[in-house]
């Protein structure tokens, strides 16, 4: 095995990846797809209020940085971002790990404990602010446009892909899962349903008393590898969906073609180049739960762990890192 370059795990000049999570087992399975985790530098907290853990994954040195407990939605997310590149000024991108809600139709086959990966399609930038734009004749008019991932990011996208659909390759997305083996209330659930759309969520705790023929007969999918990823538009807002319909609304729009809702993408992908990973929870309805969290995050995390290792370090150090770009931006407004 090639050792890392060496650098100080103790310096904050070290750092050229940044991982940002939004909730604590999203943190916990960020930590846990380290190779070698590090005690890390000393840092004002005068000037940053981010929960930090630090590590390498292969040659990339990384910095976990997790939004504080109760803290949601792309403001908060946005303040993350902030404090990191003022503490760290040689990071070179940040990945966007955790979880959101799946927004299946016939065209996207989208189950829960799936990945989404934002890329771009059809003139957006792969992450939408969708509580920022609105329907008028039918169509989603938006205000404001937010960036797309680094270049260097979604040539890695490539490979990952061709990786993955070559049956001859091994699956390491299952074996990065591997490293939860220990973790029970980490494993997949057993029980994947989606309701009609129009049919809602009874009153009670569970979705036991809920009419199953409401649940949409969905075929068995036959896939080579443990995980499914799907790569297109994510929309992010700053509250909960919890309604079908409006799911439908925007995953069935053919310019849109929403895959998932989250809550703190929009916050960074103007103030950071980032690509957003998510792990599908639940289907942005009413029968909404947390069965799913721990695992649907852990098989973002999974992917974002086996991204850095396809990922050349040569290829991060030639980015321009966060701090240089906002100055010459700076310069340049």
């Amino acid at each position: 095995m090639n050792r890392p370059q060496q650098r100080d795990p103790d310096s904050t000049d070290s750092y050229t990846v940044a991982w940002i999570c939004a909730l604590e087992e999203e943190y916990f399975c960020a930590c846990r797809m380290l190779d070698e985790e590090f005690p890390g530098p000393e840092i004002s907290e005068n000037n940053d209020d981010n929960t930090y853990a630090y590590g390498r994954i292969e040659k990339h040195y990384v910095v976990i940085g997790c939004l504080p407990a109760g803290r949601y939605g792309t403001n908060s997310a946005a303040c993350v971002a902030r404090d990191m590149v003022r503490t760290f000024p040689h990071l070179r991108f940040a990945l966007m790990v955790g979880i959101g809600g799946g927004a299946p139709t016939a065209r996207n086959d989208i189950r829960l404990g799936d990945v989404v990966v934002s890329q771009p399609r059809d003139g957006f930038g792969g992450v939408i602010q969708y509580d920022l734009g609105k329907f008028k004749d039918g169509r989603f008019h938006r205000t404001g446009q937010l960036n797309a991932p680094p270049e260097k990011l979604l040539g890695v996208i490539t490979e990952m892909r061709r990786l993955f659909s070559d049956k001859r390759k091994p699956d390491r997305l299952a074996e990065h899962l591997q490293r939860l083996d220990d973790m029970e209330d980490y494993q997949r659930p057993a029980v994947d349903r989606l309701y009609a759309t129009n049919y809602p969520h009874m009153d009670r705790p569970t979705c036991d008393g809920c009419d199953f023929i409401s649940v949409v007969d969905r075929p068995e999918r036959r896939n080579h590898r443990l995980l499914y990823v799907h790569y297109g538009t994510i929309a992010s807002g700053n509250s909960v969906l919890k309604d079908a319909i409006v799911r439908d609304t925007y995953a069935e729009d053919p310019e849109l073609n929403i895959l998932c809702f989250e809550m703190e993408a929009a916050g960074l992908m103007n103030n950071v180049p980032c690509l957003v990973v998510r792990g599908i929870c639940d289907y942005c309805d009413s029968h909404k739960n947390d069965d799913w969290h721990k695992y649907a995050a852990l098989a973002a995390a999974a992917y974002a762990r086996e991204l850095l290792l396809v990922l050349r370090p040569q290829r991060v150090d030639t980015m321009l890192p966060w701090a240089e770009r906002v100055t010459q931006e700076l310069q340049q407004g």
